[in-house]
């Protein structure tokens, strides 16, 4: 196999494997089996001994220079921290199709923060496109839904967008240090920082996770998170952006909430109800508009 075709199934792979990962969160935080700040501890600390491993089998520069230490730890607040403290306890107390989309709307937020940051123009197109990712966000939110295992939808939708807003930070800020030192060195750093930060959070939490009541299914549940849903995820998807590049990478995130959906409906049970639809046409239109602007852009540039 090529590396361009093993690259589209570690992208492939990639967005399967985080959708997995909602489905095996709301099962441990809904049968009480671990809070998700202790889910976060294990996953985090998990992939650190993980990565660190790697460098044993390949060693690498791991020196960061003194100018980019600041950037490296606000990325690590941004992108390991909020973003995963966040997301977790936002999934565990909303439902597994409403995160995903709400996820979806994080390349409309990335376009118009760095919009704002960088001063340059939005135009009519990605304004419409933000406008219906927002629509789309709304529909999601408002209705009163008693499908699934969801026990506060609103504020668990609420956490989601956040996360959202945070991984938005975190992916403008971060792509300096990904195009001047080697990606993996740059990930087991973010994952090292990020564990030093959550541990205060999750540490009560997951000295309370119950492992004594696992059954095979529920520590299958918590290897899919972390293993595959974090270590093998995150390693994909940077091999997948170094060979094909970030918008190719891109363009798969919109298979993770048909992944999300169809698993959440097999697994937890939960509907693909009217508003859901309605709520992934305009968030799945409002991205392919601000992408089809971005792309004129560059076109005419």
């Amino acid at each position: 196999m090529n590396k361009k075709n093993s690259a589209h199934l570690a992208l492939l792979f990639t967005n399967l494997f985080f959708a997995i990962n909602l489905s095996a969160v709301k099962h441990l935080t809904s049968a009480g089996l671990a809070g998700p700040f202790g889910i976060n501890v294990v996953r985090v600390g998990v992939s650190v001994i993980l990565l660190w491993s790697l460098f044993l089998f390949k060693p690498v520069n791991i020196f960061i220079h003194k100018e980019d230490r600041l950037r490296l730890l606000l990325c690590a607040v941004t992108g390991i921290a909020i973003n995963q403290l966040l997301f977790l306890k936002g999934l565990s107390l909303t439902y597994s199709i409403h995160a995903a989309l709400l996820m979806l709307t994080t390349p409309i937020l990335i376009v118009f923060i760095a919009a704002w940051l960088l001063k340059e123009k939005a135009g009519v197109l990605k304004f419409t496109g933000l406008a219906l990712g927002i629509a789309g966000a709304l529909v999601l939110i408002l209705p009163k839904d008693n499908t699934g295992s969801g026990e506060d939808i609103l504020l668990g939708d609420i956490l989601i967008i956040i996360n959202a807003i945070s991984y938005t930070i975190f992916f403008i800020l971060v792509k300096p240090l990904m195009q001047r030192y080697n990606p993996v060195v740059i990930i087991r750093w973010l994952f090292s920082l990020g564990l030093l930060i959550i541990l205060p959070f999750g540490w009560t939490e997951f000295i309370q996770i119950p492992w004594e009541r696992y059954s095979a299914v529920d520590f299958t549940s918590m290897a899919l998170i972390t293993i595959t849903g974090t270590f093998l995820a995150y390693l994909f998807n940077v091999y997948g952006i170094k060979i094909l590049g970030s918008s190719v990478a891109g363009f798969y995130i919109y298979t993770q909430p048909v992944f999300a959906a169809l698993i959440a409906m097999l697994v937890l049970k939960e509907q693909l109800t009217l508003y859901k639809v309605i709520a992934a046409v305009f968030i799945f239109t409002g991205v392919y508009l601000v992408n089809k602007q971005t792309a004129k852009e560059k076109t005419e540039n």
